[in-house]
């Protein structure tokens, strides 16, 4: 491996254009990592607020941008077991996916599923892990109940939806196209309501209100949500796109025994990651590999036009995941 690499820095806080092509030294593993030759690097949402200077990275983590990866390993640290150097993954990252090699946990990385390729794999980590520990482990989604989900043809969006859909409960989604729309029907969603022209408040009453609803809009979604959840639903908020801050009558979490609650993934331990990992792998890993649910791609760029990739994600344009291109191949 060559001491440099090429990777993608932050130059100041700012728009798409603030992505720079530099040369950084190689990271080496510490006690419980790995260093992986990126081959893919996904495109999210938090990398663009830490471009733009509102998520800062935690501590000890890279500067660079980038939240998941796929790959082959390339050096493994000290007190790392059941990996070997050559080994294809997938991993979630605690930054620094921007780049030619990236050092992450061990116990944070996930093989390539059978029958995926490295691209497919690096859409998989920072989407699977989100909604697996919202919707499942803090949300409590079940079988037969009504899950609402916004953003429905975005990462997170098309991932929540074939994940709710094949453990039984009845899937709603919002987006704001007609195409859009239609992705996620054919993904599994029941009904699918274009945010633009149809109220969803009213369209989950005539259902009997959400027994779960995952939210990265905030904002005024925020009261919205509560009036369409059903009695005893659970609201689980993961971004406020339009805004944390919101008057609410909170009487009705009362009246109506409403749970809200929420979460940041790349904040938590090395340990709750962990545990996210091996739930994935025991749960889900397997019907990634027989095929029962899977990625949707929107598009992918050289890890050059970084720019390119962030400004089409803030286009909204896109259904599904964004990647970039490292070393590529299959």
């Amino acid at each position: 491996m060559a001491d440099e690499m090429q990777a993608i820095e932050i130059s100041k806080p700012g728009g798409p254009e603030v992505l720079t092509p530099v040369m950084r030294a190689r990271p080496a593993p510490g006690h419980g990592q790995v260093v992986i030759a990126v081959a893919w690097a996904g495109v999210n949402r938090p990398d663009a607020l830490q471009r733009a200077g509102l998520y800062n990275p935690p501590p000890g983590a890279s500067d660079l941008p980038g939240l998941e990866a796929s790959g082959t390993i390339a050096a493994i640290g000290p007190g790392v077991s059941g990996w070997a150097v050559g080994d294809r993954v997938c991993a979630l990252l605690p930054g620094g996916g921007y780049a030619q090699y990236v050092a992450t946990p061990a116990a944070h990385c996930l093989p390539v599923p059978e029958g995926l390729s490295l691209k497919q794999a690096a859409c998989l980590p920072e989407t699977y892990f989100t909604v697996w520990s919202n919707v499942f482990t803090r949300g409590g989604l079940k079988g037969g109940e009504r899950f609402l989900v916004h953003g429905g043809s975005s990462g997170i969006g098309t991932t929540a939806i074939q994940l709710a859909h094949h453990f039984g409960a009845r899937v709603f989604a919002t987006a704001g196209s007609e195409e859009k729309c239609q992705a996620c029907r054919d993904l599994g969603a029941e009904v699918a309501m274009n945010y633009r022209d149809t109220d969803f408040v009213a369209r989950m009453k005539e259902e009997g209100g959400a027994d779960l609803i995952l939210d990265m809009v905030g904002g005024p979604y925020i009261p919205r949500n509560l009036s369409a959840l059903a009695d005893d639903g659970r609201l689980v908020q993961i971004a406020f796109l339009q805004g944390p801050k919101v008057e609410l009558n909170m009487v009705q979490l009362m009246t109506r025994r409403l749970t809200m609650t929420g979460s940041t993934l790349r904040p938590q331990s090395d340990l709750a990651k962990a545990r996210i990992a091996q739930d994935l792998r025991e749960a889900v890993w397997p019907l990634l590999a027989a095929g029962r649910i899977g990625p949707v791609m929107d598009s992918e760029f050289a890890l050059t036009q970084a720019a390119e990739a962030h400004a089409r994600m803030e286009s909204s344009d896109h259904i599904g995941k964004i990647v970039l291109a490292v070393a590529g191949g299959d």
